[in-house]
């Protein structure tokens, strides 16, 4: 449509032709490419090589809930078995706030240094409201995540026991695979039931931090005698006596534990991973750790009790998870639950009557 204002009798005024509407596509957006789908045999391949891309894809088939994807994540665990188990599993814990992260990013460049090859393996804690997880961690190990042989995988903790992604161990035999012989986990965080992260590497390793007024708190029982080694950060500037000070009443806790199973005695060290002050002596420590456990048989025997503990493990979430989604239990469940409810029958009766149900169930299409 021809405007108005630029007629001859309007001068010095002139208006432009307005510009097409838009199509609401980008014209020049291309056709999107599907991930290509890996065989088995493929994911095996891949990981062997050390090919990241294929590894993380491997670890993403671990981690979901799919039947199928389970299925195929056993496969590829299952070949890759044999190339596993010779790498050194650390596990890193401590209070929030504790600088786990950042200590993790100036330890992992200490190794990087020596020729290893790291996986971290970091669990960020889910919500219980939305059950989701923000998996951030890598935005903490800014120098971590630039290097080649490091590999960093958040994982959201999904409300398993002591904040330990239940498929981490599964996902420790395929970095080993891969050829990474260090693996960190690092967990969401103290607590009295760190047993799960315990129960999958090699040593222990307790971040406590000084001048807080909660050194007393931090002396944990249930988590003093699982550590192998206690760590005190931020020990710089105004801290370095406070942290010294916390170290010595550390130190005389130790001794009124009982002595270990692998007949190490627990050191504790002072050190900064923000000025990276005192990460030699750390690793000096984890270093003699190994050596003293493998040359009395313990490092071993502690990882064949894993192995054990784990099976069971297995064994118990494979009886939740059928038990759930038995048809016959599905059906009864919400019923069981509103006569518990209305104090019907008594939760112990309503649990024996539901394990009846679905004994009968699984004998009846036997």
């Amino acid at each position: 449509m021809e405007h108005p204002e630029n007629d001859d009798k309007y001068k010095g005024l002139k208006v432009n032709q307005g510009v097409s509407e838009m199509p609401t596509v980008n014209p020049y957006m291309t056709k999107r490419v599907r991930r290509r789908q890996y065989t088995p045999a493929e994911f095996v391949e891949g990981i062997l090589k050390g090919n990241i891309t294929v590894l993380s894809q491997a670890v993403t088939l671990v981690e979901s809930s799919r039947h199928d994807h389970q299925q195929v994540a056993q496969e590829i665990i299952e070949k890759c078995l044999p190339h596993a188990g010779k790498s050194v599993r650390v596990g890193i814990t401590g209070v929030p706030g504790a600088g786990k992260s950042t200590s993790i990013d100036v330890f992992g460049l200490h190794l990087l240094k020596q020729g290893h090859k790291l996986a971290v393996l970091a669990i960020d804690p889910s919500s219980e409201r939305s059950k989701g997880s923000i998996l951030g961690d890598k935005t903490r190990m800014e120098q971590l995540s630039r290097e080649k042989n490091a590999f960093i995988r958040p994982s959201p903790s999904a409300g398993s026991l002591g904040g330990v992604a239940r498929k981490t161990r599964e996902t420790i035999v395929l970095c080993e695979a891969a050829g990474f012989d260090t693996v960190f986990v690092e967990t969401v965080g103290v607590g009295q039931s760190e047993t799960a992260v315990h129960s999958m590497v090699d040593f222990f390793l307790l971040i406590q931090l000084a001048g807080t007024g909660d050194e007393l708190q931090g002396i944990k029982r249930g988590i003093m005698e699982m550590a192998d080694g206690i760590i005190i950060n931020k020990a710089d500037g105004d801290n370095i006596e406070k942290a010294k000070l916390a170290a010595a009443q550390f130190r005389n806790a130790l001794h009124l534990f009982p002595p270990t199973e692998s007949g190490w005695f627990p050191k504790v060290l002072t050190y900064s991973g923000y000025y990276n002050i005192g990460i030699k002596e750390i690793w000096d420590m984890v270093d003699e750790y190994i050596r003293f456990t493998k040359k009395n048989g313990y490092f071993d025997y502690k990882r064949n009790e894993q192995a054990k503990y784990w099976m069971y493990e297995s064994i118990n979430d494979t009886l939740r998870d059928t038990f759930y989604h038995n048809p016959a239990v599905e059906e009864m469940l919400a019923y069981t639950e509103k006569q518990v409810l209305q104090n019907e029958i008594s939760s112990f009766v309503a649990a024996k009557r539901m394990m009846d149900l679905f004994l009968a169930d699984i004998s009846k299409k036997g």
